[in-house]
């Protein structure tokens, strides 16, 4: 893969079974994002946290994100950062704005519908409890996203049984290519 890979990891962070983590030790040049309190994420701060992360690249990098991280994402595009990213991989966006949604995060709500200035991808499944398939679909549509939908695969994420996840891989493979071809 020619990008640069920026790794966003969700609330609680990715632990060891989760594909990112299976990712990172498959490409050690790839960066997960640190953030000072996955337990209890401010918007703000981890929007300035991935901000300086981008600026370290040396060429504007692919942000590879799961669950909250995907809100991070398109929070940090509202952000006026000066920053570019090549395009955006987001599998899993959590609804922050649904009743279920665990109460420990700040600054998430309401969530951005903006279309976002650069490609993305949206992976989603049609039994996620932290997003019904409907509203990723709504999510994607105002990102300006493709939505590729798995089928029943839970919250895409080690607990669900996605730990190597080649076929996830496969689809950052392709995304990152079709970024190559466009000239990104």
């Amino acid at each position: 893969m020619a990008q640069e890979v920026l790794v966003l990891a969700g609330l609680w962070n990715s632990g060891p079974a989760h594909w990112q983590s299976h990712w990172e030790q498959q490409h050690p040049d790839w960066v997960r994002v640190p953030h000072r309190d996955w337990e209890t994420p401010d918007a703000d701060e981890w929007v300035a946290e991935l901000d300086a992360a981008i600026a370290r690249c040396a060429t504007p990098p692919v942000l590879v994100a799961h669950s909250l991280s995907c809100a991070l994402v398109t929070r940090w595009a509202a952000s006026g950062s000066g920053h570019q990213v090549a395009g955006a991989f987001l599998v899993a966006p959590s609804d922050t704005d649904a009743p279920s949604y665990p109460d420990c995060t700040t600054g998430f709500q309401p969530m951005q519908l903006a279309p976002l200035p650069f490609p993305t991808l949206v992976i989603a499944s049609n039994n996620d409890p932290y997003v019904s398939i409907e509203r990723a679909r709504e999510f994607a549509l105002a990102w300006g996203s493709v939505c590729v939908e798995i089928g029943d695969a839970g919250h895409i994420n080690g607990d669900a049984g996605y730990g190597a996840w080649p076929e996830g891989a496969q689809l950052l493979e392709e995304f990152c290519a079709r970024l190559t071809l466009a000239g990104v």
